[in-house]
């Protein structure tokens, strides 16, 4: 029996399970299993590691919460394909910084720019950061069926929530110089958001063999505004959880040929 010490999972405990949503926060993980499979179940709860199983047309899928930020889901990935897990799904939030984009609407990031530092650790920071194609494709075809408006591109994916997203509104207030003006450069370069995962759940993927994707939830748009309401919150968390269910649906079907 293969055991992992950070996930505090078996081989024996995830079934066979080859399918993985990646949530970042443990409380979102309920939630996303209930979605889909209203009998899942908890399998483990440590640290920022919490796992649920279900079933999607009978194949079991994890979804297992990775905390905030590379290290801990470069850790979360590792241990997990050393189960057997291959296909791995970023469910999240996100904050855009284009105009046209709303709260609510859903982010399916196609590539990222890698600002993390985790990734660096599994292949040179020329290697790019990429979404599997059946990832993206699964994911745009789920946000047509479902209905709720989508944007493919690329995302900036940063190891801080405050100065390497040029947020002025730390303990200190100041940003260093790297930075500063940083937001409007990848506005310009077509970037469509900020989050602190992608870059490192693509990454490693790839180097590793496996099929990587990250959708992720509006829940503010920096060019209007700083601050994430409840409701803004509450919708971007649920449309992206929409986006994600219906598209691993689409990849368990054509991997079970159901």
């Amino acid at each position: 029996m293969k055991t992992v010490y950070h996930l505090n999972l078996t081989d024996e405990l995830i079934q066979g399970a080859q399918f993985a949503f990646l949530p970042g926060d443990p409380f979102r993980v309920e939630a996303i299993a209930r979605a889909f499979d209203p009998e899942s179940r908890e399998l483990a709860y440590k640290r920022e590691y919490r796992t649920f199983i279900g079933r999607i047309k009978g194949i079991p899928v994890l979804v297992t919460s990775t905390g905030i930020g590379g290290p801990s889901a470069g850790i979360a990935i590792d241990e997990l394909a050393q189960l057997g897990v291959r296909n791995f799904l970023r469910i999240g939030t996100t904050g855009a910084i284009h105009e046209d984009i709303n709260v609510g609407d859903v982010i399916i990031t196609t590539a990222s720019v890698r600002l993390d530092g985790t990734s660096a650790h599994y292949a040179p920071i020329e290697y790019p950061a990429v979404s599997a194609y059946e990832m993206v494709h699964a994911l745009v075809q789920a946000g047509i069926s479902t209905g709720i408006k989508t944007h493919t591109g690329i995302t900036a994916s940063c190891d801080t929530f405050y100065p390497g997203q040029e947020r002025y509104d730390s303990y200190s207030g100041y940003v260093p110089r790297r930075f500063q003006g940083i937001t409007e450069e990848w506005r310009k370069l077509h970037v469509l958001n900020y989050e602190m995962e992608s870059s490192t759940v693509l990454t490693l993927c790839s180097a590793l063999g496996l099929k990587g994707g990250c959708v992720t939830g509006v829940v503010v748009n920096r060019s209007l505004s700083e601050e994430v309401t409840p409701e803004g919150l509450k919708t971007g968390e649920e449309n992206a959880i929409k986006v994600g269910i219906r598209a691993m649906e689409m990849l368990v079907r054509n991997k079970s040929g159901h």
